[in-house]
């Protein structure tokens, strides 16, 4: 059975050796784990993964071969399984969207706790409980103009206000082979050279003249490589809507480690807030104050968000606002915060241009952003950087 979980490793293009595999089967034969998939999960990780940037790869080969892998979460309230079972998906027209009424923030968190407190059964295609396609505002596969998604895989309708599943997402991949050299080629707008580090660039011309010079005996000259000196700051949205834009996310994402040496990056979900994180899978137990990156980085850091702005207004305007904990400020605090703490900034959208003017939430962080926002084309970054290097 694990020869072939073997060979899927390898497809995956993992760097998984014999040893290693047997290493592995050495483990189970000694009992070291009960017969359980996540213990077998850590166990196989352990002992074929030796860099913690293949984990992505390696999950994904791993949820391919063991099919129906559940990854366990830790949510502060459960809601039961039979409440959320999917037998239908309610589809709706515009006509019959418009007549549901919305519910206002407060009114909304106060009536989920309420649900919570009576609801003692399954409900499906109603207006009021924690169910499956209705119109109520809580729970999975209906439709509601405000609410809080429950056990639902993703966002059918984008108007969740909040959103109950502990989800995870994953780092983008910098070192992703581009098909073009275009976003290169736009980057390259932002740069300023010096010749920084060890001598150890040939100076073909000095070293032609010191040649000259010594008499035909030859006289190499070395000099520091040229390299960008440009300082860039990249804050990147990542999960929820922005799954839909992983492959460009990522091809930007690695264009800018190849011509930014001085490159720091770091993730958030939607909207920036108190804290952001650099690694996706310890985004909660390893997480950066954004006051802590505000004051560890100078003015001279360019500023590049990367995010298709798309939620509830509420993410940024309300203070509880953020779809996965209870926020004490507001995100477009923080967003001003960075703003002023970093003069030279620009917002990468990649959401086509022409729906920004459907999205409220884009509308209002392009006001927060003072219009600074470009869409994730070769136009649009060839503008963003002539901005940032004025």
């Amino acid at each position: 059975m694990l020869i072939n979980f073997f060979y899927t490793l390898r497809a995956a293009k993992l760097p998984v050796s014999v040893k290693e595999f047997l290493t592995l089967l050495e483990a189970v034969k000694s009992g070291v784990i009960d017969q359980s998939v996540d213990q077998f999960y850590y166990l196989a990780r352990t002992a074929l993964v030796k860099d913690e940037a293949h984990f992505d790869k390696f999950d994904r080969a791993f949820g391919a071969y063991f099919k129906g892998v559940e990854m366990l979460a830790d949510f502060t309230k459960e809601v039961p399984l039979e409440w959320l079972r999917k037998n239908l998906e309610l589809e709706l027209s515009p006509e019959e969207k418009a007549k549901i009424e919305k519910m206002g923030w407060d009114e909304l968190m106060e009536t989920l706790k309420k649900r919570f407190e009576e609801q003692k059964e399954r409900h499906e295609g109603g207006n009021k409980w924690i169910g499956t396609g209705g119109t109520s505002p809580f729970g999975a596969y209906g439709v509601n103009p405000q609410g809080v998604r429950i056990g639902q895989e993703k966002g059918r309708n984008k108007s969740a206000v909040k959103v109950w599943d502990q989800r995870a997402y994953k780092d983008y991949d910098d070192n992703l082979e581009l098909g073009t050299r275009n976003i290169k080629v736009a980057l390259r707008r932002l740069r300023r050279f010096a010749r920084e580090g060890a001598a150890e660039e040939l100076d073909l011309d000095d070293t032609i003249h010191s040649t000259a010079a010594n008499a035909g005996l030859l006289d190499i000259k070395l000099v520091p490589e040229r390299h960008n000196k440009v300082k860039v700051l990249l804050l990147m949205d990542v999960g929820g809507t922005m799954d839909e834009h992983i492959h460009r996310v990522e091809e930007m994402f690695s264009a800018a480690k190849t011509e930014f040496k001085h490159l720091e990056f770091y993730y958030f979900h939607n909207c920036v807030y108190d804290f952001m994180w650099k690694n996706n899978k310890r985004r909660f137990s390893e997480k950066t104050p954004t006051w802590d990156i505000i004051r560890k980085y100078n003015k001279d850091y360019k500023l590049i968000f990367i995010g298709d702005a798309t939620m509830s207004p509420y993410e940024i305007l309300q203070p509880g606002g953020s779809v996965e904990y209870n926020n004490e400020e507001p995100g477009a605090e923080w967003i001003q915060r960075l703003t002023n703490a970093f003069p030279k900034y620009a917002w990468i959208n990649p959401e086509p241009q022409g729906v920004w003017q459907y999205r409220q939430s884009i509308a209002v962080m392009q006001q927060l952003v003072n219009q600074r926002m470009f869409p994730l084309t070769l136009a649009g970054l060839e503008g963003a950087m002539r901005l940032l290097s004025k």
